[in-house]
């Protein structure tokens, strides 16, 4: 065996022998006599390598040529165009989507292949493709000088008519999905390689198997601002992406994001707040029980940021919250139930953990009261100081059955808060329903965890809410001193 048969025998290539051999004579004649003809092989056998790609992700714009495996997954319509030379045929190229585990990429076909694909293709096909990488108007796009079906190989892709969110994979195209939306960013602006300005926004929607981001482009980065959290959209055409470890699906210009008339439930599964650990990313869900107002501050680079605290309380603990960019511009407010998504827990202040909320969350608040005051309202003292088994009407309940001070009361409701041995908080029951309002003087020292109307105070196990026009600190601990009324203590004393 000569040296170019041993070379081309270890060579693992779709190319014929007699068109190896060819090339490597090419070789040791450009060379002029500076390469034999094992030499001029291993250069040949080089350059072959270099073009086989293990991967879609593996394709670059720079290649000269590749081939690939790849399933289809979309096949477009065929369209014609002029050549610059008048005297020829019409051209007719058809576009294909084919996508392997690592990712898809549009193969482009052109004139009889063209016409072949509209009529032999179909999707769920699996193709070996033989092609020249450029750049694309929708991003690299292989131009195809040859495409061969393999019906023995597979490519592990799956193709839909409709999607779920647990059946997304890299790679996958044409994708519609139905799903409920579940939180929307502002459109942000960027600059291209080219000197272009890109547009972006997202959507994240979820369905009954989970939750995923949808990254709109360009023009379609409109669309964020015409949902919101609650309604059920379709998005159309759209294509799967990986970005730090997690899929997005994303909407181009051919895609499409629609309102629909669909029932879709979306349920989350939020992870306890006892059972919470610093350098999580989880899901939390509960009741607000404490509001911050929005502070902004300047970043290193000069740039403006906000952020804002609420915190929140499910069965088993609370935590607080921090909304960064626009999350702190959401409309939360006390009493509502709220779910974060993909937040991140860190450690906080006074070596309590903290929540973060970030680009990659979501924050959805959900329809009603928080469990917690909804309890709370039907156990605690109506406003003529009857306890819950009085005949209040069903529309009488909720948020509505709240004590005359809405926040007040919704605050005290959400946080469950318990009153002392002498039943003189709202959790007294029907007992402290009949006892006598005009209240005694208290003392109680706690630590400030709500500015504003009305202040909480913590002292580590039970929660005050107290009416006083004192100025205080975030995280101050303070002792107040006056009669308490329905749970909440009218301070003549602050110290």
């Amino acid at each position: 065996m000569g040296a170019i048969e041993e070379v081309y025998e270890d060579l693992d290539t779709d190319v014929e022998f007699e068109e190896f051999e060819a090339a490597v004579e090419d070789k040791v004649e450009q060379m002029g006599g500076l390469a034999d003809e094992e030499t001029a092989a291993m250069l040949i056998a080089h350059e072959l390598r270099d073009e086989e790609a293990d991967t879609i992700a593996d394709i670059e714009p720079g290649m000269n040529e590749v081939k690939f495996l790849g399933k289809v997954t979309a096949i477009g319509e065929i369209r014609t165009f002029e050549r610059d030379d008048e005297e020829a045929e019409e051209g007719r190229v058809c576009n294909v989507d084919v996508a392997d585990a690592s990712g898809s990429v549009r193969v482009a076909l052109w004139d009889d292949m063209a016409a072949a694909a509209e009529e032999e293709l179909e999707v769920g096909q699996v193709l070996r493709v033989m092609g020249r990488p450029k750049e694309g108007y929708s991003g690299l796009e292989v131009s195809a000088d040859k495409v061969e079906p393999d019906e023995d190989a597979e490519v592990d892709v799956q193709v839909l008519d409709t999607y779920q969110v647990e059946d997304l994979t890299l790679g996958a195209s044409d994708v519609d999905l139905v799903g409920q939306v579940l939180d929307t960013d502002s459109i942000r602006t960027f600059d291209r390689d080219d000197g272009s300005e890109g547009r972006v926004a997202n959507l994240t929607v979820g369905d009954e198997t989970g939750r995923v981001r949808v990254t709109l482009w360009d023009d379609k980065a409109d669309l964020a601002e015409e949902f919101e959290a609650g309604e059920v959209v379709e998005v159309g055409d759209g294509y799967v992406r990986e970005r730090d470890g997690d899929l997005e699906l994303h909407v181009g210009d051919r895609g499409t994001v629609e309102r629909v008339d669909e029932d879709v439930e979306y349920v989350p599964e939020t992870t306890d707040i006892a059972d919470l650990e610093i350098d999580q990313t989880v899901d939390i869900a509960g009741g607000v029980i404490e509001t911050d107002p929005k502070r902004t501050f300047d970043r290193d680079d000069g740039s403006e940021g906000q952020v804002r605290n609420v915190r929140i309380k499910d069965e088993t603990g609370e935590i607080r919250v921090a909304l960064w960019g626009d999350k702190a511009d959401r409309d939360i407010d006390l009493a509502d139930r709220v779910v974060f998504t993909d937040v991140e827990i860190q450690d906080g202040w006074q070596d309590d953990l903290e929540a973060s909320a970030n680009w990659r969350s979501t924050v959805s608040v959900l329809d009603g009261e928080s469990e917690a005051a909804a309890a709370s309202a039907t156990t605690g003292s109506g406003a003529d100081g009857s306890g819950a088994g009085d005949d209040r009407g069903a529309d009488e309940t909720g948020l509505g059955a709240f004590a005359e001070d809405g926040q007040k009361a919704a605050a005290e409701a959400v946080a469950g808060e318990s009153g002392g041995d002498d039943g003189s908080g709202p959790s007294g029951g029907a007992a402290a329903a009949t006892t006598d309002r005009s209240a005694a003087d208290v003392e109680f020292t706690g630590t400030v965890v709500q500015t504003g109307d009305p202040v909480v105070l913590d002292d580590g196990t039970q929660t005050k809410t107290v009416d006083t026009d004192a100025s205080l600190r975030l995280g101050e601990e303070i002792t107040v001193r006056g009669p308490e009324r329905d749970g909440t203590i009218d301070a003549d004393d602050v110290f």
